[in-house]
């Protein structure tokens, strides 16, 4: 039988409403002891003379769930997880807005730590997402910690 991958994409911003609800669904896994959670938020950076107003996050789907599917073993490989989720966001996430979500839990508080930890590295190292920032000048530019077709500011 052939596992079912994991759709890690969410249109638009990750609510806090969605977050709650992922952690309350743990509340009965007794075998649990902790908890990490990274939480990626856009922040309002200042870029000579704009400030981030969002990012528009754009992937490559396919490659992106294998990829996704690929970490995902490789972290329960490497750690002894109980669960690992990992929710990205697509589309426009604005400013003060949470775009990226990744929740392990394990036994003890060190492995479910260190686990968030290597797969949020990861996924800004490998994952095939890109980010681009709109700035409240009309302008934008692409996400220096991403791999991205262009990597200057662009009139829209």
């Amino acid at each position: 039988m052939q596992k079912k991958k994991k759709n890690v994409f969410i249109e638009g911003p990750i609510s806090s409403e969605f977050i709650a609800q992922s952690i309350a669904k743990h509340s009965s896994q007794t075998n649990i002891g902790a908890h990490a959670i990274f939480l990626g938020q856009v922040r309002n950076d200042k870029m000579e003379d704009a400030a981030v107003v969002g990012i528009e996050y754009s992937s490559y789907p396919e490659m992106a769930d294998e990829i996704f599917d690929q970490m995902r073993e490789e972290t329960f490989a490497k750690f002894p997880l109980t669960c690992m989720h990992i929710y990205h966001s697509l589309g426009l996430v604005k400013a003060g807005e949470i775009s990226l979500f990744v929740f392990t839990s394990a036994i003890h508080r060190r492995e479910a730590l260190d686990a968030c930890d290597w797969i949020v590295e990861r996924i800004k190292k490998e994952a095939p997402v890109w980010g681009k920032e709109i700035l409240d000048n009309h302008t934008y530019s692409w996400k220096t910690n991403s791999v991205t077709p262009l990597n200057k500011k662009v009139h829209i």
